[in-house]
């Protein structure tokens, strides 16, 4: 059984997963049941494109997991490798990126929970590295994307990289902050 250590990385786990059909979009039921000692999160629902049942069970983390958009606390993934988080930050920050810069200064709190999911990813590739090592280990790269990843460029995984890339975004982050909101801006 999966182990989770939030709903927030449940979440994300199951968007990684595609269905059969390659759709990853589907209506999502959730319910949370005890099996032993263990809380146990069952997301269940149709695919939207091909009408398939899909299922997600995960036994929830016994540590109470920080707010999102952490997907979890000190420990790594046991479900999401470096890669793949690797993957998401890149995706989510170009995303991101050329919004910010085709928007007007006043209008970049829009992009604030991006950035900072953003934010979340690059932090949890850090909580990959071994005690007292400067890069991650091949054999954290468990999926296939996250392999691909490794494979195309290791050093993206260094702890300098990183670290560097956690520092940047949290910059964005923080000048998003500084701008704030308009007082007539939704909450």
């Amino acid at each position: 059984m999966l182990t989770a250590r939030s709903s927030f990385e449940a979440h994300l786990y199951m968007d990684l997963h595609p269905c059969e059909c390659g759709s990853g979009d589907f209506d999502r039921r959730h319910r949370l049941e005890q099996h032993g000692d263990d809380i146990v999160a069952v997301y269940e629902g149709a695919c939207r494109q091909c009408g398939n049942t899909r299922r997600f069970v995960f036994r929830m983390a016994e540590e109470i997991p920080p707010p999102p958009p952490a997907f979890g606390g000190s420990e790594p993934s046991q479900i999401i490798d470096p890669g793949e988080f690797a993957e998401v930050a890149a995706r989510i920050s170009q995303s991101a990126g050329i919004q910010l810069l085709n928007t007007p200064k006043s209008e970049h709190y829009k992009l604030r929970d991006a950035v900072a999911y953003t934010v979340a990813a690059f932090e949890e590739m850090l909580k990959f590295l071994p005690p007292g090592q400067d890069s991650i280990p091949a054999s954290a790269f468990t999926s296939e994307v996250g392999k691909a990843r490794y494979r195309r460029d290791p050093g993206n995984f260094d702890r300098d990289i990183l670290e560097g890339n956690v520092e940047d975004a949290r910059a964005v982050l923080a000048n998003i902050d500084e701008a704030g909101r308009p007082p007539h801006a939704p909450r």
